[in-house]
């Protein structure tokens, strides 16, 4: 039986207004919302939606659904070719006229001026086309488009269906796009792992958590000379590199990096049992390797005169850290804080120091099961004892040597 349209977008408004909110994203939103409307005899053969998103590499996302059954989410990059595609887009006429753009495709196969999307979407076989302005409560107006093969395309119950379901759409999508742009900011200014418990509720001050971590400090030598002396520009070009090679590598090696002070990262593994210190003290040293490494491939391909070659100290010691809330009743940070990450602070300070590219505590040599290789006591500030430090051999050649005869070794060979 055919329903009829008020009874179609009806179930479909309830829908969205209900249990679309329960789904992951827009993805799922529009494949579930596509299938409803083709159930009620709506012949959609193509969905999609066209968001701006708040995100340091992408600019836009759409969400795409086929009657062939694709379901996929594309995003745009700030730098990719895709931006010539949009100027010459239904997309960006309803974006600057805030009204609907129809395409009777079938019928317009002679027009010279048309849309480049509407040509390939002839050469699918579709038949018809709207793209409907989705206006977002900041007063921004998003857009979700409809395409069908059916060969007398849309009639005109099809479009009040439509119509009908764009403000219900829009709001669901915009709580999707809140929810995604708060993970994105929080991920992006203080790390998944920790913008996901401020999420989850964990914002007062001094909130937080004991937890074992292996801490990696990293800095550049000569930055405070070399801040004195280069432009502006050639600072936060050269810092962006560096910050990039670190988080790049850590990343890579299931750490994660917690803050950037100055010309320092500092980073954290974390731990729970004997058996994942040993793992996380190991990523810890893997992650330092690909820092170098990356490093010496950002000096390698340096051609500017003006930009020395980077080169850092790097620093791992391993303990028990409050990892939470610290800061004012009005400004908070969420961070690691206690004596393991100072001991780390400052035997990264050594390490430039004593032109060492990496250095270890005790307590991290003491994971790895071995305590060969000690480079040097010494007496740090803030702490009574003196403070041994290990020098690890990152070369090709020697993987690690102060440690030959640990698992550890065997399992670095292994990679």
């Amino acid at each position: 039986m055919v329903l009829e349209a008020p009874i179609v977008a009806a179930d479909v408004v309830q829908w969205l207004y209900s249990d679309a909110s329960h789904l992951e994203g827009t993805r799922e939103i529009v494949a579930e919302m596509s299938k409803r409307l083709l159930a009620g005899n709506v012949p959609v053969d193509r969905v999609t939606t066209g968001i701006w998103v708040v995100h340091p590499n992408v600019r836009a996302e759409a969400s795409i659904w086929t009657s062939d059954g694709k379901s996929e989410l594309i995003l745009y990059k700030a730098d990719d070719s895709s931006g010539a595609d949009y100027e010459n887009s239904p997309i960006k006429r309803v974006h600057t006229t805030r009204k609907s753009v129809r395409v009777k495709i079938a019928q317009e196969a002679d027009r010279q001026d048309e849309f480049p999307i509407i040509q390939e979407l002839r050469e699918e076989g579709y038949t018809d086309y709207i793209a409907i302005p989705m206006p977002f409560s900041d007063g921004s107006v998003k857009v979700v488009t409809f395409a069908t093969k059916a060969k007398s395309g849309f009639n005109g119950s099809h479009l009040s269906v439509f119509e009908s379901l764009i403000r219900p759409l829009a709001l669901v999508c915009e709580l999707k796009t809140l929810r995604r742009t708060a993970e994105t900011v929080l991920d992006t200014y203080v790390g998944p792992r920790a913008g996901l418990k401020v999420l989850d509720g964990a914002t007062r001050r001094g909130e937080g958590e004991w937890i074992k971590a292996v801490v990696s400090f990293a800095d550049i030598r000569g930055f405070t000379r070399l801040s004195n002396t280069l432009p502006a520009d050639k600072i936060v070009l050269f810092l962006n590199k560096y910050f990039g090679a670190m988080t790049a590598a850590v990343e890579a090696h299931g750490g994660e990096v917690l803050k950037f002070i100055g010309d320092e990262v500092m980073a954290i593994f974390p731990y729970e049992t004997e058996e994942e210190a040993r793992d996380a003290a190991m990523r810890g040293l893997l992650a330092s390797r690909d820092t170098l490494e990356r490093i010496k491939g950002i000096n390698s391909s340096n051609s500017c005169a003006m930009t020395p070659d980077l080169s850092v100290g790097i620093a791992l010691h391993a303990g028990e850290v409050f990892y939470g809330n610290v800061g004012s009743e009005t400004r908070l940070d969420f961070t690691v804080v206690g004596p393991a990450v100072n001991l780390a602070s400052r035997i990264a300070e050594m390490a430039k120091d004593l032109e060492r590219q990496l250095l270890v505590s005790d307590a991290v040599a003491g994971i790895m099961g071995c305590r060969s290789g000690l480079f040097g006591r010494y007496q740090v500030k803030g702490f009574d004892e003196p403070v041994s430090v290990y020098s690890p051999d990152l070369s090709g050649e020697s993987k690690f040597g102060y440690c030959p005869d640990t698992t550890a070794e065997r399992a670095l060979e292994a990679n």
